[in-house]
């Protein structure tokens, strides 16, 4: 099966995303499995989609906040919802 072109340049993969945000692949996989960071699209094949500038500063609120060392359960309790939760 041919791979899907991602022809969103808004759009990242895991790897992408996590170039961008200086964080390692396994770090945005682990964001989304505890619900603080949610792909836009998720293909067939397996491939999440992260909206560029959204992910961006979500991952940036993370940051900060994990610098006052809380949970990151506690910090999903206060962070704003994404835009399709």
């Amino acid at each position: 099966m041919p791979k899907k072109k991602n022809t969103n340049n808004n759009l990242l993969k895991v790897s992408e995303i996590a170039r961008e945000a200086g964080v390692l692949p396994s770090t945005i996989r682990y964001y989304t499995r505890l619900g603080v960071l949610t792909p836009k699209e998720i293909w067939t094949s397996g491939y999440r989609l992260y909206e560029r500038e959204e992910t961006l500063h979500r991952i940036r609120l993370i940051r900060e906040y994990m610098k006052k060392k809380p949970t990151l359960e506690k910090f999903k309790e206060m962070l704003p919802p994404g835009v399709d939760e």
